[in-house]
């Protein structure tokens, strides 16, 4: 296997809401996620994130795995609602010190702290407000950004100001599937500009405050496939590229929204017209401020079979899903990320692309030797690993990975369900186990990535 390159960044990521608990505790406000599990019929298995890893108490131990699998670099999410509980105005300074004490820490250990800024616990009383379809809830991301660049911005230098707004947007607000859990495509949208500008307006701030600062921002992003050569087929994979990709893409790398997807929209009946009444004079501009690099999320690719004309008259498939899936039900297709990487590289030319999550559900559980033999999530790392590889040869200027996750943790509508962890997490006892695919990927960091076959 190809050598990585010797600065490449090695870590793991992991969010607040899904490791932390704590969430009554020392000031913080409580979130739209705290308000959604509350709900009766929106979580799985009825939990919730009030203790889930209770990282917020254990982090000193989740550091030492950290510093074993010897990681460069850490990923972590702050809790908006432990910052300014309702959102904006006084500072809790318990909250802050929290996270403080987390990076000097992580510092002491050797790993650079990588923050997000926010990874979807909005404050409740801002969706009490408007929630993120409202243009004063980007404001107050601003001045949230601002308060954490002060805070931390001596000792963090980079920076993402938010985590998959596909998912914010649509799972949000369109489809209710995540909290607040609306089903209104016309607060989807809005939102997703707010979030689209709110980000805009960050980056300038966050740079202000922190001297050489790296800033950017994090899509979850799926390359489609056709199913076929027929022109259904190649216009379904169109549609589907442009709401879940380019609508994102585009008015970051200064293209504007993509039109041929505000059409779709009309079309489905989701919003009256193609004017986009939310977008004010300035905003595109703002939007596509330059950022310092991209994150990608990278899980699975889709392969599109159009459903506007009956089945037996369309073409023949010629593109198979791999039956090989994860718990998610996710298929398996690492060469879907190397695909995607190289078309990014290509076409918008983001400068450094971290891979900022990537990993897989399984359900393994402790074996009678006591260790964790989660054999799928070992080989699922080290294509996708391989898949990296492929693209820095290709000429991608990949320039880290941060393995999803580093424990078992609150998988949001799923619950406890799904299990992500490279790290093993008994929520009886809160025990930690390292998995082996943790062991196999603390051989890689350790050889930097020099044979990923001789280090399993």
């Amino acid at each position: 296997m190809r050598q990585f390159p010797p600065d490449f960044l090695w870590g793991v990521a992991t969010s607040a809401y899904q490791i932390e608990g704590a969430t009554t505790v020392d000031g913080r406000g409580e979130s739209i996620w705290d308000r959604f599990a509350a709900t009766p019929g929106k979580i799985n298995d009825k939990s919730d994130g009030s203790v889930a890893c209770e990282h917020y108490r254990r982090w000193p131990e989740d550091i030492e795995l950290m510093r074993w699998m010897g990681l460069k670099s850490y990923r972590f999410s702050i809790a908006w609602p432990r910052i300014l509980p309702t959102g904006r105005g006084q500072v809790n300074t318990a909250g802050v010190d929290f996270y403080s004490k987390l990076v000097d820490s992580l510092l002491g250990a050797g790993i650079e702290p990588f923050v997000t800024l926010y990874h979807w616990d909005l404050p409740q009383v801002l969706e009490d407000q408007g929630g993120w379809p409202a243009r004063a809830t980007g404001d107050a991301f601003v001045e949230y950004a601002d308060v954490m660049s002060r805070a931390l911005g001596d000792r963090v230098k980079r920076w993402i100001t938010h985590n998959e707004p596909w998912c914010i947007s649509v799972l949000g607000y369109g489809n209710g599937e995540h909290a607040p859990g609306h089903k209104d495509w016309s607060k989807a949208l809005a939102a997703s500009h707010q979030l689209l500008l709110s980000h805009g307006k960050s980056v300038q701030v966050i740079r202000s405050n922190v001297k050489n600062a790296e800033v950017g921002i994090t899509l979850n992003l799926t390359p489609g496939e056709p199913a076929s050569p027929s022109p259904e087929d190649a216009d379904a994979c169109r549609d589907f590229d442009g709401g879940f990709n380019r609508w994102f893409l585009e008015p970051l790398y200064g293209r504007g929204y993509p039109m041929d997807v505000v059409e779709d929209h009309v079309k489905a009946g989701r919003i009256p017209n193609a004017k986009l009444d939310f977008i004010q004079e300035g905003d595109l501009k703002t939007i596509a401020e330059p950022t310092d690099f991209l994150g990608v999320n990278y899980y699975s690719r889709a392969v599109l079979r159009s459903n506007r004309i009956p089945e037996e008259k369309n073409a023949p498939r010629t593109v198979f899903v791999n039956p090989a899936k994860t718990d998610m039900d996710w298929e398996v297709y690492p060469k879907g990320l190397t695909k995607l990487l190289v078309h990014l590289e290509k076409e918008y030319k983001p400068g450094p692309i971290y891979i900022t999550e990537n990993g897989c559900a399984y359900s393994t559980g402790l074996s009678a030797d006591g260790r964790v033999h989660d054999t799928q999530r070992v080989d699922y790392l080290r294509t996708h690993l391989e898949a990296c590889a492929d693209a820095i040869g290709q000429g991608v200027n990949l320039a880290g990975y941060f393995a999803w996750s580093l424990l078992d943790n609150f998988e949001w509508a799923y619950g406890y369900e799904k299990r992500f962890g490279l790290v093993y997490v008994d929520y009886a006892t809160q025990q930690r186990t390292p998995k082996d695919s943790a062991h196999l990927y603390r051989d890689v960091v350790a050889q930097n990535g020099l044979d990923v076959e001789q280090a399993a």
